[in-house]
């Protein structure tokens, strides 16, 4: 039987091992997850999602302590309009985050970057501009364009030195979203380079209805895309997302006549990922019951996630002033005016926004558990420990069992020693044994494992 490592995606007239990490942010899908899976062969993603305060975090930067000085006498204000983002600052962030990754890149693989154009930052055009231009300025292998039609993505690029050269892609969820792409994109004579199907069973958000997801199906809209770029005869290739949770399930992908899969939900609970260890562990003993789509997300997206969010329900005041990062054209966002609502119903006391979540905040401090459709399987990937901790696998382990694994069996981490989630006995990788370690006796001393 053929497994996937069989295969190799050629793009820009590179050979690559035909796995797309997909992006994941605020941070999850970090530098270091990137640039392991570009070690390795395949393509990884940045999110330029938040990426101020990405950079603030990793970087030293002060991209959101500048914001919120400048202001913060608005915090009160229920509309946000006259805190308009410095395009500037919006640029060097995106050039800061995508070059200090390109720099560290080792191995034959590429790293993307995933810009939304759902980040619509109180002046949605301008801001656009600024980060695609940030990411190829900072000489990103490549660009997928998501969450959103993307209409005018090209020709905000069009000028640029690097437009022809950079890898660039847009994530559809639909062939009528793809013909409308490319009808627009038609005159500056410059296809694709890859399109990236996302199915319904995707994790975080989604490009179909919060009522009828269900109904649609990720190999029959891969199916139809590709018949329609083979019968236009577009050299583009077509590479599926959502729900591939196997290597066979990758392999029946590419026997379809697509050329590489995209995948993330798996890589969550990676070493690499940028969730915290007790949120991992959430993942790990998730159950079916507890994945939902919901319409909590101010973008107008449904959104799947945990059902233990801490994001649900909660009350926060919005934080546009440091973050804003989903304020559209009119400085509105559909949290603020529920948070007002229910602040007019309880002036003093702690209140909860039920309809809406605070997504930049809790985004930004991994308090919103987005998750593929098939986390409640994470658990079988991996070994659950005595000590009822799950252990951590690393990219590297996702990746060659995705590339290697027959049927959709698992190849099973190496277990580690049973008192703690890593150990001298594991892989060897000291520094990440001691992480696990110290996260470990953090856990257990609040009861977490108990």
């Amino acid at each position: 039987m053929k497994r996937l490592n069989d295969h190799r995606l050629i793009i820009g007239g590179e050979e690559l091992v035909p796995i797309m990490v997909g992006g994941m942010g605020c941070d999850i899908s970090t530098s270091k997850m990137a640039l392991e899976v570009a070690r390795l062969g395949g393509i990884g993603h940045i999110s330029d999602a938040l990426s101020g305060a990405v950079t603030d975090r990793h970087y030293k930067t002060n991209f959101i302590k500048t914001r919120f000085a400048k202001y913060k006498q608005y915090s009160d204000n229920n509309n946000k309009a006259m805190e308009q983002f410095d395009l500037g600052a919006v640029l060097e962030a995106t050039k800061i985050l995508a070059s200090k990754t390109m720099e560290a890149k080792k191995g034959k693989g590429s790293i993307f970057i995933n810009i939304m154009e759902k980040l619509t930052m109180n002046n949605p055009k301008e801001t656009l501009s600024a980060r695609l231009t940030g990411a190829l300025d900072a000489g990103i292998d490549g660009i997928s364009l998501s969450a959103g039609l993307h209409l005018s993505s090209f020709s905000l690029m069009a000028d640029h030195k690097r437009f022809r050269d950079a890898k660039l892609g847009i994530i559809v969820s639909s062939l009528r979203a793809l013909k409308l792409f490319l009808k627009k994109t038609v005159k500056l004579r410059r296809l694709p380079d890859f399109v990236v199907v996302e199915g319904p069973l995707a994790g975080g958000h989604l490009g179909f209805h919060v009522d009828n997801w269900f109904k649609y199906d990720l190999k029959e809209i891969t199916k139809e895309i590709i018949g329609f770029v083979r019968k236009e005869k577009l050299p583009i290739p077509i590479i599926p997302a959502g729900g591939i949770f196997t290597g066979a399930d990758a392999t029946e992908m590419i026997q379809l006549g697509a050329q590489a899969i995209q995948v993330a939900n798996r890589f969550t609970v990676t070493e690499e990922s940028g969730i915290p260890f007790e949120a991992k562990q959430e993942y790990f003993k998730a159950e079916k019951k507890n994945i939902v789509v919901n319409n909590l997300s101010p973008t107008g997206y449904p959104m799947r996630m945990l059902d233990n969010s801490p994001c649900i329900n909660a009350g926060i005041q919005p934080n546009c002033e440091s973050i804003g990062y989903l304020l559209d054209g009119n400085g509105d966002c559909s949290y603020i005016s529920a948070y007002y609502e229910e602040r007019a119903k309880n002036p003093t006391g702690p209140i909860s926004v039920k309809d809406k979540t605070c997504l930049c905040t809790h985004m930004k401090n991994y308090k919103t558990w987005t998750c593929g459709h098939t986390t409640d399987r994470l658990k079988e990937t991996t070994n659950k420990l005595p000590n009822n901790l799950y252990q951590l696998l690393t990219v590297e382990d996702v990746m060659n069992d995705y590339l290697f694994s027959p049927n959709h069996e698992f190849i099973l981490p190496k277990p580690v020693a049973s008192e703690t989630p890593q150990s001298d006995q594991s892989r060897g990788d000291s520094k990440a044994d001691r992480v696990n370690q110290s996260a470990t006796k953090i856990l257990n001393n609040i009861g977490f494992s108990s």
